[in-house]
């Protein structure tokens, strides 16, 4: 039985109708680059993942090897957003349960690295994959696969709690919508496109650990476990957040990551710079009223947050054992 034969059909009609769009409006160079660009991407990306030195052949293996939960994480399937399609939340549901069955239960042996793209494979409309939300350049639109940045989003945030290493992170470029109950901090997720954005996590302890992932009927969950206890902590936090205007009605959002870790008797080890953000904002910040005095703004200096001022220091934890 052939699965999805329709969305194939209607995606070969899309993208039809953006080569159409764009050489309307592009040069003959422009064009040929648009069109060898993701053959280009793909090359490119096979030989990193075919690079020596560099172990990418991840394979699963079984819990009993890693019994030790070291960080967990769990983020709901479903928000409520205004002006976002329902139905592109249900098809990014399916896209997460078919990547999460490629993920689930790998093991990174000491020196590997995980590649988040390896293992998924490109999300085609004949593999099962739907269209969820995808960001094109700050449009909400409609592609097979959308969604999976929630994985990879539940990917980094989890692996900034452990010891293992991200060698290949991407940010989001875009901050889309306002803080709805936001747990973590801006700009600690992690975006994905294939194949060119991806996400890779490697192993440089002494130790086998196992990725855990599982989609509930209301939530995307996971875990990093290890062979031995882990004997010590994480916690990541964010500073110096702040918004600035780089013209009329144009807003920027910026801020660090940082990372403490604590010992068995939580002394300080380290304090280090995990991340740098900056994302142009399509919503309009909440401003106060102006301040008759010298400020700043379309000069590029910085605007008032409308996160709360107690807050924008303040650690936000993983569920980390």
């Amino acid at each position: 039985m052939r699965i999805g034969a329709g969305a194939q059909q209607r995606g070969r009609g899309k993208a039809g109708v953006a080569v159409a769009r764009f050489a309307r409006r592009r040069s003959p160079s422009a064009l040929a680059r648009f069109l060898l660009g993701p053959s280009v991407r793909r090359a490119r990306r096979e030989l990193q993942w075919r690079t020596p030195g560099v172990d990418f052949r991840v394979r699963a293996g079984s819990s009993e090897r890693c019994p030790h939960t070291v960080a967990q994480h769990t983020t709901p399937l479903i928000r409520t957003l205004a002006g976002l399609d329902l139905r592109l939340q249900q098809n990014k549901v399916v896209n997460l349960r078919l990547a999460v069955a490629r993920l689930d239960g790998l093991v990174i042996e000491p020196g590997q690295r995980l590649s988040f793209w390896r293992q998924v494979r490109k999300p085609t409309y004949r593999r099962g994959f739907l269209d969820g939300m995808v960001l094109d350049h700050g449009r909400v639109v409609a592609g097979a696969g959308g969604g999976l940045c929630q994985l990879t989003n539940l990917l980094y945030w989890m692996t900034l709690h452990t010891p293992l290493a991200v060698t290949e992170r991407w940010r989001h470029s875009y901050d889309v919508f306002p803080d709805a109950d936001r747990t973590q901090p801006f700009g600690s997720g992690a975006t994905c496109a294939w194949p060119a954005l991806d996400l890779q996590i490697e192993n440089l302890t002494l130790f086998p650990w196992r990725l855990g992932l599982c989609v509930t009927s209301t939530h995307l969950e996971g875990r990093w476990t290890c062979a031995e206890p882990f004997p010590g902590r994480y916690e990541v936090y964010e500073g110096e957040h702040r918004f600035t205007q780089r013209g009329p009605g144009v807003y920027l959002r910026h801020n660090v990551l940082c990372r403490r870790e604590f010992d068995a008797l939580e002394n300080l080890v380290t304090d280090a710079l995990v991340a740098e953000n900056h994302a142009l904002l399509m919503y309009q910040p909440f401003l106060p009223a102006p301040d008759p005095g010298p400020s700043a703004g379309a000069d590029g200096g910085p605007v008032s947050s409308h996160h709360d001022p107690h807050r924008r220091n303040e650690a936000d934890h993983a569920e980390v054992q």
